[in-house]
């Protein structure tokens, strides 16, 4: 059975409206597992002015710091150049492109709660980045 063959270095785009909690979350988690095997970016569709203090407290808790992150605009660019592209509610404001695979993760939105809402996102979205790197074969370095 012939399967694809995986790039040396994966490049993964995480898509959500403002680019301000899950996709930032998912971003510093494989950035965090993935080492230097994987190309992480995050955009927003509707950006906002900054990263949600809930949840840059709620990944210090597990050890990773985002609070120098910025949200940042959803381009074409940056779908083009990624072999996975995530989306996170983001609707039908993603651009798509034939080849790219594509996965629409369902995950509470963690605007305007607290950090205690945040958590369970928080460990929703490791288990599902430390499943992405199963299937695309890289070994989690933490």
């Amino acid at each position: 059975m012939n399967t694809p063959a995986v790039p040396a270095v994966a490049s993964v785009l995480f898509v959500c409206v403002h680019n301000a909690g899950r996709s930032q979350m998912a971003a510093a988690f494989l950035t965090h597992l993935g080492g230097d095997r994987v190309q992480v970016r995050s955009a927003g569709s509707a950006p906002a002015d900054a990263v949600n203090p809930a949840v840059v407290e709620a990944m210090n808790e597990a050890g990773i710091d985002i609070s120098a992150e910025t949200p940042k605009v959803l381009t074409v660019a940056a779908v083009r150049s990624s072999d996975v592209v995530i989306t996170m509610g983001c609707g039908d404001a993603c651009p798509y492109f034939p080849g790219k695979r594509y996965l629409d993760w369902q995950l509470d939105d963690p605007a305007g709660q607290g950090v205690a809402a945040v958590r369970p996102i928080r460990d929703e979205i490791e288990r599902r980045i430390r499943g992405l790197l199963a299937e695309l074969g890289i070994e989690s370095v933490a």
